[in-house]
C-alpha cells in the first residue's frame, strides 16, 4: 500500500526517528532522511538495503527556510511527498524556577515550529496531490505534564493542538494530520537514566516494562496506512495515560 511513495522523517539520525525511516522503507518507501548534526553510514544502507531510496539531508528544522528547501528537495527528487512525520525534538530539562529563557525558547522552537514550519511547507504540495498524510510526535508528557519539563510539556501539548487544527484545515482534500504520544521509550534518553530513576517510571507504567522504538515506527505506519483516521493523538505508552 505504501510502496513508492515519498515519506519525510525528520530527526531521523537515531532513536525513534531512525526506527521510523527504516519501517517505512521496508514497506517500500522513498525516505527523504532529515538529521541536524551527523548520521551513520549504517543507518543509510540500512534503508537503502530495503531497495528504496534515501535522500539524507542535513539541516535544522526551526528554521522557516530550511524547512521549505527541505520540501523542495524531496519533491524534486521524488515527485511526490506523501508522508511527513514530524519527529526532530530536543530536551532542557529543569525545574521551572531556575529555567532559563533560552533554555525554554530553543525547545518550543525545534519541537513546536518545527513541527509548524515542515507543516506550513507540505501542505501546499499536498494540497495540489489532493492526498497526504502527517503524523507528528507528541508525548504523554503533553497530555498529563511531568515536573523539571515545562518547556517540553509546552511544545508537546502545542503539538497536539497543531495536529487538531491541522487535521480539520486540510481533511477535505483528503489529507489526514494525527499524533503519536509516546510514553517511556528505551532510547538513548532513557539509557542514562539510574536504576532509581528507571524503577520510579516502570511504577506508573502497567505494562511494567518501557516501549522500543518498533513500537512507535510501527504505529506510524498505521497511520499512514489508515485513511480514514484524523486528528486524533495515539499514546503509545504501556497505558501510563487511560
Amino acid at each position: 500500500m505504501l510502496k513508492g511513495k515519498t515519506a519525510i522523517v525528520t530527526g531521523a539520525a537515531k532513536g525513534i526517528g531512525r526506527a521510523i525511516a527504516a519501517a517505512f522503507a521496508k514497506e517500500g518507501c522513498n525516505i527523504v532522511l532529515n538529521y541536524h548534526s551527523s548520521v551513520s553510514e549504517e543507518t543509510i544502507k540500512e534503508i537503502e538495503g530495503c531497495g528504496v531510496a534515501c535522500l539524507p539531508v542535513q539541516g535544522d528544522v526551526s528554521d522557516f527556510d530550511f524547512a521549505a528547501s527541505l520540501i523542495k528537495q524531496a519533491k524534486k527528487e521524488f515527485g511526490s511527498v506523501d508522508i511527513l512525520v514530524n519527529n526532530a525534538g530536543i530536551t532542557r530539562d529543569m525545574l521551572l524556577m531556575r529555567m532559563s529563557e533560552e533554555e525554554f525558547d530553543s525547545v518550543i522552537n525545534t519541537n513546536l515550529k518545527g513541527s509548524f514550519n515542515m507543516v506550513r511547507h507540505v501542505s501546499s504540495v499536498m494540497l495540489k496531490q489532493r492526498s497526504g498524510v502527517i503524523i507528528n510526535m507528541a508525548s504523554v508528557v503533553g497530555v498529563m505534564g511531568n515536573a523539571g519539563q515545562a518547556n517540553y510539556a509546552a511544545s508537546k501539548a502545542g503539538i497536539i493542538g497543531l495536529t487538531k487544527s491541522v487535521a480539520k484545515e486540510l481533511a477535505a482534500r483528503g489529507i489526514t494530520c494525527n499524533a503519536i504520544a509516546p510514553g517511556f521509550v528505551e532510547t538513548d534518553m532513557t539509557a542514562v537514566l539510574t536504576d532509581e530513576q528507571k524503577e520510579k517510571m516502570l511504577e506508573v507504567i502497567p505494562l511494567k516494562r518501557y516501549g522500543k522504538t518498533e513500537d512507535i515506527a510501527s504505529t506510524a505506519v498505521f497511520l499512514a496506512e489508515n485513511t480514514y483516521i484524523t486528528g486524533q493523538v495515539i499514546n503509545v505508552d504501556g497505558g501510563m495515560v487511560m
